[in-house]
């Protein structure tokens, strides 16, 4: 991997939960060959065992570890076992998070739906409260259980992961949008509520990556573009999607007590100008 600059997180233990996905095994990855111990989290140990015998091979320190993030009990023992093996946490990344088919409509728009159609008025509950439980309740339960030790040491980091819907909504996605804005919020509280105790507290906005979760949206079987693209990739300035390793330079420099030292409190678009466009 090509780091986006030289620093040094030599001796930080950094805890990156989702780590078993690409944007968060790509960060996870990043950490370790900058010289942190990285303890990988993720629901799908297979995914995070491979990640970390990969890092293995290129001589970096990665340990995989299987977590729930909505479970404080699976998370308080995977956090006994990283102090056991690497020290306690000093840079957490709260990666973890997605959207669920049950919680999206099938149509932008009300008036345009078509009989058997998934519209807002379809929306489970159960898929809704999911979607919410994964972004928001992902973030705040190992944020509570591994920011004890920067508490402690009254000094640390916190990263969150929110998304351009948490700026404005997008269509077909309500329950991801407002999960996502709840997470922006819940940084700034974060960034007050420790002020005091030497813990900073940002968040990163991705703009529009290809992933897993979202080709279907973006790409036809036959690999073109959908009419959904077409609209994400005009509203962008730089007219393209943007690539996973194109976050690592706002998730470094957040993460550096020395280059943000103070700056806490801040949620950094990485979007190729999307947040900044209005259409005109």
């Amino acid at each position: 991997m090509k780091l986006p600059y030289n620093v040094d997180f030599t001796g930080k233990v950094v805890v990156v939960t989702g780590a078993g996905g690409v944007l968060c095994g790509d960060m996870a990855r990043a950490f370790a060959e900058a010289g942190a111990k990285v303890a990988a989290l993720d629901i799908n140990f297979e995914a995070v065992e491979r990640l970390a015998l990969e890092c293995h091979a290129g001589g970096w320190e990665c340990l995989a570890y299987k977590a729930d993030v909505l479970d404080k009990e699976s998370l308080e023992r995977v956090h006994e076992r990283v102090l056991g093996d690497l020290g306690p946490c000093d840079i957490l990344i709260n990666g973890a998070g997605g959207n669920n088919p049950r919680a999206t409509t099938d149509n932008e728009y009300q008036h345009e739906a078509k009989e058997g159609q998934k519209t807002f008025f379809d929306l489970e509950a159960g898929g809704v409260d999911l979607v919410f439980r994964l972004n928001f309740q992902g973030t705040l339960l190992p944020t509570q259980v591994f920011a004890r030790d920067m508490a402690e040491k009254r000094a640390g980091c916190v990263l969150n992961i929110s998304s351009m819907n948490a700026y404005t909504p997008l269509t077909k996605i309500p329950a991801y949008s407002g999960a996502k804005a709840a997470v922006s919020n819940f940084t700034q509280w974060l960034a007050v509520h420790f002020a005091g105790t030497g813990i900073r507290c940002n968040a990163i906005a991705p703009g529009f990556l290809v992933s897993d979760q979202n080709r279907a949206l973006l790409f036809n079987p036959d690999g073109t573009p959908t009419a959904r693209s077409g609209k994400i990739l005009a509203g962008t300035p730089m007219g393209r999607f943007v690539d996973s390793s194109e976050l690592l330079g706002g998730v470094f420099f957040l993460c550096d007590d020395r280059a943000a030292s103070a700056i806490t409190g801040v949620v950094l678009p990485i979007d190729g100008g999307f947040s900044a466009y209005s259409g005109v």
